[in-house]
């Protein structure tokens, strides 16, 4: 075993995460398999299994972490083969829902939140509301805040699926775990949020990806023609666009582009950031100038930098030098 491997295990193990623990049993297990030690493996396998098995099945979660309208999930999906959850249920506290959008932007965000509103007259005419929503462009412009507002505004529990314990090296293991996803989600009204949803989603197309690869694609786009949400929604995003399966993008109700922000974006998310602290005099124009290209959570690091500098220098207020050392930092990494 790898020493940082080790040393991880050892932590986890110390600090009683039994979440981590669990992960890096099945690293270690995948790590002795891949080395060729296929009889370790399988009696490492063996043992977790026997461990799973032997724990007590009568402690229970308290009623009141689980959302209302999630308690008729009794419990959420869990890979077959190491029992580790394949979705985190984010609570509606943590949720960010405050975004800065350009105007046409925002008009398609809160049309997908007033059909949801209105899905019941809109079924009384024939009519489905938009139920899966694709969310695409460059990092850090806000399309996982776009998926927690949407989950905000429509009041729907936030599962987000993970990727780390659904992808296996295992034969048929991915799509196996991606359809018990579905299928466990479409029981209960919730937000399922496939977050960087290219890693099952790559062109069939691209002579370097192995034969699994392209069967959990086909799997994928399968599920998405049969899913029917119990009226919640289906939220995807990705960074990297031009590498999904063109046939993807039909299965979709509604293809968002989120962009960078603009120079009214830039500035309204730097006021908005630094409205807790005083602001001195500012050249806005020259400072949004410097930001050309930045994203709108660049922009956000650029304010809490420099509120963070005024208070360390006991100055208490934002000065123009402040944001400038910030741009510049963010710039130079």
């Amino acid at each position: 075993m790898k020493a940082e491997l080790l040393k991880r295990f050892f932590r986890a193990i110390a600090s009683s995460d039994q979440d981590a623990i669990d992960k890096l049993t099945y690293l270690v297990i995948e790590e002795e398999r891949t080395k060729g030690h296929t009889l370790l493996a399988d009696q490492l396998e063996n043992i977790t299994k026997k461990s799973q098995k032997e724990k007590p099945t009568n402690i229970s979660k308290p009623v009141s972490s689980i959302p209302e309208n999630l308690q008729t999930l009794t419990e959420l999906p869990t890979s077959k083969r190491f029992n580790l959850p394949l979705v985190t249920i984010i609570p509606r506290d943590h949720l960010r829902h405050h975004m800065v959008l350009p105007e046409k932007i925002e008009k398609r965000f809160c049309r997908i939140e007033r059909e949801y509103a209105a899905r019941d007259r809109l079924a009384h005419h024939g009519l489905r509301y938009r139920q899966k929503i694709l969310l695409y462009g460059p990092p850090g412009c806000g399309k996982t805040l776009g998926a927690e507002r949407l989950a905000w505004n429509t009041g729907l529990p936030l599962l987000k699926v993970r990727f780390d314990a659904m992808v296996s090296s295992f034969l048929g293991e991915t799509a196996s775990n991606l359809r018990l996803v579905f299928e466990d989600a479409s029981k209960s009204p919730c937000l399922l949020f496939l977050d960087e949803c290219d890693s099952i989603a790559k062109t069939r197309e691209d002579s370097q990806e192995v034969g699994e690869i392209k069967r959990v694609v086909n799997t994928f786009l399968q599920i998405l023609d049969e899913y029917q949400p119990s009226s919640g929604l289906l939220v995807a995003a990705t960074n990297l666009n031009k590498s999904l399966d063109t046939a993807l993008w039909r299965r979709f109700d509604d293809l968002i582009a989120v962009p960078k922000p603009g120079e009214q974006e830039l500035e309204f998310i730097l006021k908005e950031t630094l409205s807790a602290i005083e602001v001195g005099s500012i050249n806005w124009p020259r400072i949004i100038e410097q930001m050309r290209d930045f994203s709108a959570a660049q922009a956000v690091r650029v304010a809490q930098d420099a509120a963070k500098r005024a208070i360390l220098e006991r100055e208490e207020l934002v000065i123009q030098e402040h944001l400038e050392e910030a741009i510049a930092e963010i710039k130079v990494s």
